[in-house]
């Protein structure tokens, strides 16, 4: 029997008969949760046993982003024991005490040890630390230009743009028009800085989520039946120090923890 990664794969060897003692209100939706990982075969009182086992192997579940990112983390963490710390501070904007790195993001500490290990008074989210863990490894330590260009004019920015738009840009303005406290949250607690731009705003703010990969937000509050505007551009160098993967992800990354802080705004 092949490899079963769709639920029609698992549906038409279950009995068809929706008798819900699965759990589940039919045998396609028990198929599907079991394709997500969130059901088991044997959670199904009428296949047999043997059945269960021969098509348990076969069956290929589906990931969340986040488990598929810690997947990723794994031989990360291997190729960091070959980087040579010592000689990698001054290309990534570090600093070494013993054997480990600290690398600030967003104005906050974050060490790693040389097995991969990261410590830090933040919540560590691996949306986070995979593109940290990359930029060590891969980092050119190019020194910034000073231009400004948004996400989709970096080289292979065009094929992660509508990612990049949906999961970020328009998440992230939603949260500012809401919390008006937030970029006064992101001058205060990560270290942002106003900054005088040629671009047509109101505010414009530089943060530093890498060393040496800082972004520009521009934003423009809403007038009467003009809604918001909110622009984010990089350094021109952005994919010398980081793969635009990584630099996707660790936008995501920061979005989570802007979450956190609004979280903040809510009163019970």
């Amino acid at each position: 029997m092949s490899q079963i990664n769709n639920p029609l794969g698992i549906y038409k060897l279950l009995p068809k008969s929706n008798c819900k003692l699965c759990g589940v209100a039919t045998c396609l939706a028990f198929a599907a949760e079991i394709i997500k990982g969130q059901k088991r075969l044997d959670e199904c009182p009428h296949l047999e046993s043997h059945i269960i086992e021969e098509l348990d192997v076969k069956i290929i579940r589906q990931t969340t982003p986040e488990e598929q990112l810690k997947q990723i983390l794994v031989p990360l963490k291997r190729e960091i024991a070959t980087i040579d710390f010592s000689a990698s501070v001054q290309r990534l904007g570090a600093t070494l005490a013993g054997d480990k790195l600290t690398i600030k993001i967003l104005g906050k500490d974050f060490t790693i040890d040389s097995e991969g290990n990261m410590m830090s008074a933040c919540h560590n989210n691996v949306w986070v630390m995979v593109p940290l863990l990359n930029y060590i490894i891969s980092s050119a330590g190019k020194d910034l230009s000073g231009k400004w260009i948004p996400f989709r004019e970096l080289s292979n920015g065009i094929v992660w743009s509508a990612f990049f738009e949906k999961m970020f840009e328009k998440p992230l303005k939603q949260l500012i028009d809401a919390y008006s406290d937030l970029i006064e949250d992101m001058i205060h607690i990560f270290r942002g800085k106003p900054e005088e731009t040629s671009f047509d705003s109101d505010i414009s703010l530089v943060l530093y989520p890498l060393p040496k990969v800082p972004m520009l937000i521009c934003y423009t509050k809403p007038e009467e039946d003009i809604e918001s505007k909110l622009n984010v551009f990089f350094d021109t160098s952005a994919e010398d120090n980081l793969k635009i993967d990584s630099i996707y992800r660790l936008c995501v990354g920061l979005l989570v923890m802007f979450h956190k802080i609004t979280s903040m705004h809510i009163k019970p």
